[in-house]
């Protein structure tokens, strides 16, 4: 079978205790914590959601993330991207599932990173978008040099996805960094002083980014973040009430202005995911590399309450139409660059996963499956 197509899953290590959340949120906090104190919020809501298979899975536990890899593997997803925590200045959190990854040499399946640059705030937990946990900070090129000696290890593991022999490192907000071309270029140079070659790939980058401008060799697609924190409330599901409200305000107000301020909500903004799919991939092709990022659920109201966002009424039916549009984009790139992102294996607490869970059991991944294996050539038998 040509393996043409590769789908790449975000991977959150968040399923562990760390002194940091049991400061924050209370001795042995965990994304389970979130995610078993959820409650619906509307009529329908999908809240809590149960893990089925995999349970309530702690992954300083080996014999867990070798389970998620078997499952993986299974249902054709061909690496997971793990979510990577540097903050500058050598501090880190939640690596020990990755460390031990890498130390232990096991599970045998291929991953990669992203260093997810962002300042932690309280508001992802249920706190106060004001309130900071662990600012992100940018000290320099002796930290970037420390960084990427941290990181060697991972990219010279031979289970280390590449693209083109270079191994793939995703920056979540590289526009949040200062000194861009500074980053770049030491990561680089490191990078080719212990034999390695870097495919640096942006996401959360402004539309139109080019990433040869910037120095990186793709962008993974950013229209889900748009839409939550920009664009939603043009396609949120409205009661009539709300319809005929809106309709009255139109008569007064020219244009009306979005309210992107999320810690004024009194509901969670809700979207049909019939709706949203529609705008979660480009309209375009672009003259560099593109990889689409899919959504195949999502409900972060187990986290963020009324401050939450619902993309509801997600099923296996149109998860599978919206994989395989993204599946398209990609199968006319070259053969290394047919690579799609899902969004994700295990956000529990943003009701985004794969894992199999109560309700849906195995099903939203046997659709990956279905996708994979339709456009690399071979039927299901």
């Amino acid at each position: 079978m040509s393996e043409k197509i590769k789908f790449l899953a975000y991977y959150l290590p968040q399923y562990h205790p760390i002194p940091e959340n049991d400061k924050w949120w209370g001795k042995g906090f965990t994304e389970w914590t979130n995610v078993t104190k959820a409650t619906p919020l509307f009529e329908g809501h999908y809240q809590p959601r149960f893990p089925s298979d995999l349970g309530y899975y702690d992954l300083r536990v080996p014999e867990v993330r070798e389970q998620q890899a078997a499952l993986a593997k299974t249902y054709g997803i061909d690496g997971f991207c793990y979510y990577h925590y540097w903050f500058g200045n050598q501090k880190m959190v939640l690596e020990r599932p990755l460390k031990e990854v890498i130390d232990f040499k096991k599970p045998d399946f291929p991953f990669c990173i992203c260093w997810a640059n962002e300042t932690w705030k309280g508001v992802w937990f249920g706190g106060s978008e004001k309130q900071v946990l662990i600012e992100q900070e940018y000290p320099g090129v002796q930290d970037y040099i420390d960084h990427f000696n941290y990181l060697k290890e991972a990219f010279l593991d031979k289970r280390y996805i590449k693209v083109d022999g270079k191994c793939l490192f995703n920056v979540y907000l590289p526009y949040l960094i200062p000194d861009l071309e500074l980053f770049v270029k030491t990561f680089r140079e490191c990078a080719a002083q212990a034999g390695i070659e870097l495919y640096l790939v942006a996401s959360r980058a402004p539309e139109d980014w080019d990433p040869r401008a910037h120095g990186f060799d793709a962008v993974i697609g950013s229209q889900f973040v748009n839409l939550r924190y920009v664009t939603g409330p043009l396609y949120q599901r409205l009661t009539r009430t709300e319809v005929w409200k809106r309709r009255f305000k139109r008569l007064f107000v020219k244009e009306e202005k979005l309210n992107l301020n999320f810690e004024s909500r009194t509901k969670p903004l809700i979207v049909d995911y019939s709706e949203a799919i529609k705008y979660l991939l480009p309209e375009k092709k672009y003259d560099y590399t593109y990889f689409p990022c899919v959504v195949n659920d999502w409900d972060n109201t187990a986290r963020s309450g009324n401050k939450g966002v619902v993309l509801d009424g997600s099923t296996p039916e149109l998860w599978e139409q919206h994989l395989k549009e993204a599946t398209t984009y990609v199968s006319d790139h070259p053969d290394e660059e047919q690579i799609v992102f899902i969004k994700s294996w295990n956000e529990w607490a943003e009701g985004n996963y794969l894992e199999p869970d109560a309700r849906w059991g195995h099903r939203y991944l046997e659709v990956v499956l279905r996708v994979k294996t339709f456009f690399n050539g071979k039927s299901i038998s």
